[in-house]
């Protein structure tokens, strides 16, 4: 991947004057093909703000501006740093940007999910609200599952279940299908994506045992697998990152990072729009937590804790999740 020097220095300095966009690329794309600089990061789980004083320094002393790879090397960098506050670490959503090619995979994708369900809506003379011209305002909505119950993940949350003595991280496919179908204020019929890893998946029934008024798809029952067998496992992800990302509604698991960073950014969006909670009110960006019991037997709604001084419940995850953000207690 390939970063703008000056948007990574943005990233880590929060300088907002500096603000620009970082972008996930090839390398052949790159006009000035410099030797990289070489940066590195996320020494297991020791990096402190120590280190990150001592790397801006010499990023100042050496400029890295007239580098235009920049090379990110060590152990776990894609989620440095845990001491990082909460908020902080939201504001790389304010300067990350898929290229377009990935951009437009996932709006194919996307496109597609909201084309079976208008289908669906339109067999069952499901109401929508037209314009004089004959648009519609919403576009139909979809709700998108992050569905963890691939074979590495029931032997690692096993394991931390009774590493931690804690019972709310390993969800069975019936117990997840039996939340979603008790989410409040779905219009039905809704079109649900699941989010799964199909290579390590080993249960082929997931799209079986649905509620009727769920319209479970998966990337080959949508017809979108040529989309994802083109690229490797890590762009497949960033792709389902979009497609989750942008669901109306979204349910992940709380201890799965890639659904905790899902449910960061989407509240984000949602403080955006000037709303802090979701308690008890059907927002559009709702994101709820299957492997924890919320009301009427359906999952746990689920905002981050924006007021958090560190990354540890999005990195290990959490079973204390709430529809409050916390943001004014910054």
């Amino acid at each position: 991947m390939h970063f703008n020097a000056c948007s990574f220095e943005c990233l880590n300095l929060r300088v907002l004057r500096f603000v620009r966009f970082v972008r996930l690329g090839r390398y052949s794309d790159l006009s000035n093909q410099t030797e990289p600089f070489e940066l590195q990061k996320g020494s297991g789980r020791k990096w402190t703000k120590e280190r990150d004083l001592s790397q801006l320094k010499q990023c100042r002393e050496y400029s890295i501006d007239k580098f235009e790879v920049i090379r990110i090397a060590g152990k776990h960098p894609f989620l440095w740093h845990d001491h990082w506050p909460v908020k902080n670490y939201a504001k790389i959503f304010e300067c990350l940007e898929l290229v377009d090619e990935i951009a437009n995979e996932a709006m194919n994708v996307i496109s597609r999910i909201r084309g079976i369900g208008a289908k669906a809506r339109s067999k069952v003379d499901v109401a929508e609200e037209f314009n004089s011209d004959g648009s519609v305002d919403q576009p139909v909505p979809y709700i998108a599952v992050h569905m963890r119950i691939e074979k590495d993940w029931m032997i690692h949350c096993k394991k931390l279940e009774q590493k931690s003595n804690i019972n709310q991280i390993c969800s069975s496919k019936e117990e997840i299908m039996e939340r979603v179908a008790h989410i409040t204020g779905l219009q039905q019929p809704v079109v649900v994506y699941l989010a799964v890893a199909d290579s390590l998946l080993e249960d082929n029934s997931i799209l079986s045992g649905w509620k009727d008024g769920l319209v479970p798809y998966e990337k080959k029952r949508l017809g979108v697998w040529d989309i994802y067998k083109k690229y490797p496992y890590l762009i497949q992800s960033a792709i389902d990152y979009e497609v989750c990302s942008r669901a109306d509604v979204f349910v992940g698991n709380s201890f799965s990072t890639f659904s905790s960073i899902i449910v960061l950014s989407r509240t984000q969006k949602l403080i955006g729009l000037g709303i802090t909670s979701a308690c008890g009110v059907g927002v559009r960006f709702a994101s709820y937590a299957y492997n924890i019991l919320g009301e009427s037997r359906g999952p746990k709604m689920w905002m981050t804790d924006m007021s958090a001084p560190s990354l540890q419940s999005i990195s290990y995850g959490t079973s204390n999740v709430s529809c409050y953000s916390n943001w004014k207690a910054r």
